[in-house]
């Protein structure tokens, strides 16, 4: 019976932990004004998407503003960013972008994807 009391209080403890990660436990950025490709969206792709997305690979170019501004417009860039993990065609494959990210390259779409 004891066994059984030590192994409910083990998985208990367990199933109570929560797994985070570093850019989960930093505060949103809030963009005000107008998102820019050079200010705000650029980093984002660099970090997220060139990795795979570029230096000569056969997939989509993301190096450059007119690349990433063509993705937008013209592939399903902006649907494949915001699917949940698990779904198929969601990017990154290594894992969803912190909300923030995507509701920056968002904002940059609905303001007019500006570059500077």
């Amino acid at each position: 019976m004891k066994k059984y009391i030590y192994l409910s209080g083990i998985i208990l403890s367990l199933y109570s932990c929560e797994s985070a990660t570093y850019e989960s436990l930093q505060e949103s950025k809030v963009i005000v004004g107008k998102v820019t490709y050079k200010a705000n969206v650029k980093s984002i792709v660099d970090a997220n998407c060139t990795a795979c997305h570029g230096g000569g690979s056969t997939l989509i170019p993301l190096e450059t503003y007119d690349q990433v501004k063509d993705a937008v417009l013209n592939t399903d860039f902006l649907d494949r960013i915001q699917r949940q993990n698990g779904s198929p065609g969601q990017m990154p494959k290594a894992g969803r972008m912190p909300q923030d990210k995507i509701d920056a390259i968002l904002k940059w779409n609905s303001d007019g994807l500006l570059e500077n």
